[in-house]
């Protein structure tokens, strides 16, 4: 017989599962839409009264830029009004990723129509009246800045996204949060080390007389579950290195003793935003594609107006279309890089495989077996995970490996299925 127990950490059992900036990108984007919208009918109301087909057009072109940030901001709203809605079986978490995709395929198509235009002009060049355009040219690029600052903020969730990996904040780099010991014999940093190398504990002195023999130093690690490891020591030069690796997670108590006694220290799990596809489980999406709507409007309006200069100063007509389609190529870039990203979490591709690692580890460290496991994203910073758990242990319920799940802190949502190995035999 097997035994099932559904719980949600930290969202509630309400299934909430919205960004922690949901409210504050949802006002943002909003903004944008009125800067857009008022500038957009200033441009078809100045260009109407005073005759300037170049000036209504833009304003046409602003529509489409408002429209495209609505695609955002409806799905900002309805998710958090329908939050709580029961119909939604894992909340609406994932509205902002369906948004994101949409407006990828907008960009793309707009990458399609600037590229056009671009290679028409290139066959049939035409006039430009370099008066009108470069002064409309260099307003779109302040409406765009404008709207860029409105967006930016303090996240930075959707940073660089739009053009280039992503950010290598190196959070789970313990060496970056070192503990310090204070002992009779000197002060020591004690960190966990992995950058290109498997875990490993490091111990460094930070005093010149602190300098310690290897195996008069050993570290004890104390997991929630009881499950102790020591670890023995080599020299290494400037720091002593423990001989064996750290098992995942990276969380428990290390008992470090030294030659005037024991030093108890703890260490958390943390996120690993150095892995790019664990970092894509944080990204709220749909800033991100209203952000790139708007960096794509500015770099266009950039290169234009490099093009009319160019052109006017030296006649090279050509440059305005060519900066056409580089900037056509531009978007169609980060286009893609949108669309494959939110692509991924709408088919719920499992985009952290580190974190199913350790759910892996954590329940067979404890002497249990993995049947089956499943890992994806509910919403930005959330995680799921449904497990399905062989245990010889009799008195193991759902809870225990709740309990022992719990330290993750992007993992909001759990799903337990317990089998006696007696029956799944």
């Amino acid at each position: 017989m097997s035994k099932f127990e559904d719980t949600a950490f930290g969202a509630g059992h309400d299934h909430i599962f919205l960004g922690a900036a949901h409210e504050d990108n949802e006002r943002r984007t909003w903004m944008v839409i009125a800067l857009c919208s008022a500038m957009m009918v200033a441009e078809i109301v100045g260009g109407s009264l005073f005759g300037s087909l170049a000036l209504v057009a833009d304003g046409l072109h602003m529509s489409t830029h408002a429209g495209a940030m609505l695609i955002a901001a409806l799905a900002y709203t309805y998710a958090r009004k329908h939050a709580s809605d029961s119909r939604f079986v894992f909340g609406t978490g994932k509205l902002g990723d369906l948004a994101g995709f949409t407006s990828a395929i907008v960009l793309a198509m707009i990458a399609l129509l600037i590229g056009y235009e671009a290679v028409s002009r290139f066959l049939s060049p035409v006039p430009i009246r370099f008066g009108q355009a470069i002064p409309i040219a260099v307003l779109g690029l302040l409406v765009n800045l404008a709207s860029v600052w409105l967006l930016s903020g303090d996240h930075h969730g959707h940073g660089h996204g739009h053009g280039h990996g992503h950010e290598h904040e190196d959070d789970h780099d313990h060496e970056e949060e070192a503990h310090r010991i204070f002992g009779s014999a000197g002060v020591f940093a004690v960190s966990i080390f992995e950058e290109g190398v498997p875990p490993v504990f490091r111990i460094t002195p930070e005093t010149a007389s602190s300098k310690l023999p290897a195996d008069a130093v050993s570290v004890t690690t104390v997991r929630p579950d009881g499950t102790r490891q020591t670890f023995a020591f080599a020299d290494r030069g400037s720091y002593l290195e423990s001989k064996d690796d750290i098992p995942e997670p990276h969380a428990f108590t290390a008992v470090v003793l030294l030659p005037d006694g024991e030093h108890p220290i703890g260490f958390e799990e943390h996120a690993h935003d150095h892995d790019d596809a664990q970092a894509a489980t944080q990204r709220d999406h749909n800033i991100r594609s209203a952000y790139i709507h708007v960096i794509a409007d500015a770099a266009v309006s950039v290169l234009a107006i490099i093009g009319l200069l160019l052109a006017r100063a030296f006649g090279w007509l050509w440059m305005d279309p060519l900066a056409g389609v580089v900037g056509a190529l531009v978007i169609a870039n980060w286009s893609w890089g949108l669309m494959r990203d939110t692509g991924r979490i709408l088919l719920d591709m499992n985009l952290d495989r580190r974190m199913a690692e350790n759910v892996r580890h954590v329940i067979e460290d404890n002497g249990d077996t993995v049947l089956d496991l499943h890992v994806w994203r509910v919403g930005p910073g959330h995680m799921s995970a449904v497990v399905s758990v062989i245990t010889r242990e009799a008195q193991r319920s759902p809870n225990f490996y709740h309990a022992a799940l719990k330290r993750f802190k992007g993992l909001s949502h759990v799903t337990v299925e317990v089998n006696p190995a007696r029956a799944a035999a």
